[in-house]
């Protein structure tokens, strides 16, 4: 595990434009990724298999391409797109609302490990310890619009972390691309 703090040389430039920058970031993997070209593809937990198929397609793709895929490690969207970039052998972000020592949801250990050997990086603001409460996850979502160059939308829900993001997304002057539910 590595510290950076806002002074050092691997701290996000992204970040330092946004609202309440965090002041350090906890960070498994590598670390360089955190500033190179990236989009965030974000969605619903429980998203249709349409969704899922179409998150992890582009997710596959924009890693191919050499793009960085940014996510929160959730269960749904953000899991595919996670799954996406790493069968690519591309590299992914997953931001997290806890601390390493509480992976959430649990089930995602196994995707870390498999971020971690593609080259990608686990991130929180959280000490390692930090367990996953509620609070924690909207104030992550400024961290995964943050560190993105752009931020992609799948099958978001009404009153949703996905919506947080997008406005957080919004008011850091990022591009907001939307998929709507197929029906």
């Amino acid at each position: 595990m590595k510290v950076i703090y806002q002074a050092q040389k691997f701290y996000p430039e992204k970040l330092t434009h946004i609202y309440a920058p965090p002041a350090k970031l906890y960070v498994l993997g590598n670390e360089s990724i955190l500033n190179e070209p990236s989009i965030a593809i974000i969605g619903c937990r429980k998203a249709s298999p349409y969704g899922k198929k179409v998150a992890y397609e582009f997710a596959y793709k924009l890693a191919k391409k050499g793009l960085v895929v940014v996510s929160g490690l959730a269960r749904g969207i953000d899991s595919c797109a996670h799954l996406g970039a790493v069968k690519a052998s591309g590299k992914t972000i997953a931001i997290l609302g806890s601390g390493f020592n509480h992976i959430y949801p649990a089930e995602h250990k196994g995707l870390c490990t498999e971020i971690i050997k593609t080259g990608g990086s686990i991130v929180t603001e959280y000490s390692p310890e930090t367990k996953p409460i509620p609070t924690n996850f909207p104030s992550r979502n400024r961290i995964i619009s943050g560190l993105s160059n752009g931020v992609l939308v799948v099958e978001a829900k009404e009153k949703s972390g996905t919506l947080i993001t997008v406005d957080y997304a919004l008011d850091q002057g990022k591009e907001v691309f939307i998929i709507p539910r197929k029906y």
